[in-house]
């Protein structure tokens, strides 16, 4: 395959598991207003746009409108969800031969549904309703795609983008969450439940991964910081576990490697490997005292994956450049 190929496919998958994240953290924190005071609005904008790494803006917004509009419409900001999807469909069009037509007509559908709406069509009624349709419909399409689209080196490329994604969005917004309240509280003994609005916030941090009803399967309703430390970093069922993520990246490398046979790729499995077997063997009792490092590591970790991804695949060294040129050419 291609770099410039396996490079859109990539690019393309991690855009839209990035807009899909933007919508989702949206639409909890516009929920979770309704049963606040507006003293901890400011905290909760800032928090969110630290989850999503956004730089400060050029002007004050920490009011749910002004917030709602710059994290969908605003194309300058590259986390918003019109700019995620604008990129995904831009690298889809550029490898449009290489994906199926119902892919294609999925993303172009979602693409059309949010340049066609405005922030008045939403606000007083729909917000909900849109930001809903934004998850379900790039949802439709990493299944429409697991469904139309062959199992080969392309399929395994998109695989590690949406992983890579994910696996670095959980372990970030984590720790934002983690930074102002330690693991180490415990709300186990009956003095020391939490009260109405720290129940508030787990569950908002659940309810941010996806992760409320499966968590509920497992530790039941109890809430604990703890349990859910545990839940999103190494429950190995869990899709939006960063376990899961990991043994997804590894599994999908490790299939690039043996269909392309490419040179150079040892420390790109490495480096899967070792996050994954970190996760496999690291206890939540090993990382209390410093969840906020190795939470951070994570994502230094799946950054350099990142980075050795493009080593190996996308950025050829001059030696591969060379042998691919002359096996083209024989």
């Amino acid at each position: 395959m291609l770099s410039r190929v396996a490079e859109n496919l990539y690019w393309m998958s991690r855009y839209l598991e990035r807009a899909e994240h933007t919508a989702r953290l949206l639409d909890i924190n516009l929920y979770h207003l309704l049963d606040q005071k507006s003293d901890y609005a400011t905290q909760r904008w800032q928090r969110l746009f630290d989850s999503l790494r956004i730089a400060p803006l050029d002007e004050e917004v920490d009011d749910a409108y002004s917030v709602t509009k710059a994290l969908t419409f605003n194309t300058q900001i590259a986390a918003s969800v019109v700019a995620c999807l604008s990129e995904a469909r831009d690298n889809a069009r550029q490898v449009r031969e290489q994906i199926s037509t119902e892919m294609w007509e999925q993303l172009n559908r979602l693409f059309l549904h949010i340049k066609r709406t405005s922030m008045e069509d939403i606000w007083f009624s729909e917000t909900h309703e849109f930001l809903n349709s934004i998850k379900e419909g790039v949802q439709l399409f990493q299944g429409i795609t697991d469904a139309t689209m062959n199992h080969s080196e392309g399929w395994h490329f998109i695989r590690v983008g949406r992983f890579i994604e994910r696996a670095w969005s959980t372990a970030a917004l984590l720790d934002i969450h983690f930074r102002s309240v330690p693991l180490s509280q415990d709300y186990r003994d009956d003095d020391m439940q939490p009260d109405h609005l720290d129940y508030l916030e787990w569950v908002g941090l659940l309810r941010s991964a996806s992760a409320f009803e499966a968590y509920c399967k497992v530790y039941t309703a109890n809430i604990q910081p703890r349990d859910i430390a545990e839940f999103l970093l190494f429950n190995a069922e869990f899709p939006r576990s960063v376990h899961f993520c990991a043994s997804m990246m590894q599994t999908a490398l490790h299939s690039i490697a043996r269909t392309t046979n490419a040179r150079h790729t040892v420390r790109v499995e490495r480096l899967a490997g070792r996050l994954r077997a970190a996760l496999d063997y690291d206890q939540i009792e090993d990382i209390i005292d410093g969840l906020h490092s190795y939470l951070e590591h994570i994502q230094l970790q799946c950054t350099q994956i990142h980075n050795a991804v493009y080593q190996t695949y996308i950025f050829y060294p001059v030696d591969t450049a060379l042998v691919l040129e002359g096996a083209s050419q024989s």
